[in-house]
């Protein structure tokens, strides 16, 4: 017997809770032993909400869960794997949850690399440390400024540079074209 990860759909908007349900079966029923982490991914991004800096926390990916259970190996290489059946149902009889990720009723364990790749995510945000900003403009993107000394004008993307949050806009001045370094928030893309 091994502990091993396994991916699980759940409702998605509903992850947190479900863990935690999820969580407080396992102890209800005394099956600690067969499972190990429940794992929500996650990675921080910054946003702008009324002229403020904000860091949250996004879902790396809505409507999953990772956990670790108990899973024995046999013989049979068809039926490799077996999770243990207390394991199985606490898991798929908890609200919220669809299937595992795999064969419908074979849950299929998660390989080691796919495992690192989902968990190798450091992204603890210390006091004053930059966080990658995710902007939602492209070059060429067309936007109008809202804030700051050109508000009102509209412009061409011309560079996105993510590292610092700013966006490279080309606007026309005066009838010549001319580019402005403005912060992410103070532009919208034009529909």
């Amino acid at each position: 017997m091994a502990k091993m990860w396994y991916a699980l759909r759940v409702q998605s908007g509903r992850e947190g809770k479900i863990s935690e349900n999820l969580r407080k079966r396992i102890l209800s029923q005394g099956l600690e032993d067969l499972f190990g982490e429940v794992v929500i991914p996650t990675e921080k991004v910054q946003e702008m909400h009324g002229g403020k800096r904000r860091v949250r926390e996004r879902k790396l990916f809505p409507g999953y869960l990772y956990l670790v259970v108990e899973t024995a190996e046999s013989e049979d290489y068809e039926d490799r794997f077996q999770m243990a059946p207390e394991a199985y149902y606490i898991v798929k009889e908890t609200p919220g949850v669809g299937d595992f990720v795999g064969d419908r009723n074979k849950p299929v364990p998660m390989s080691d690399g796919d495992v690192r790749r989902i968990l190798s995510r450091d992204d603890d945000v210390e006091e004053g440390e930059e966080v990658q900003v995710e902007i939602d403009l492209e070059k060429g993107d067309q936007v109008k400024i809202k804030d700051g000394p050109f508000e009102n004008f509209e412009g061409v993307v011309d560079e996105v540079i993510p590292a610092k949050g700013i966006v490279r806009v080309v606007v026309t001045i005066f009838g010549r074209p001319t580019q402005v370094d403005l912060e992410y928030w103070q532009i919208g893309k034009v529909s």
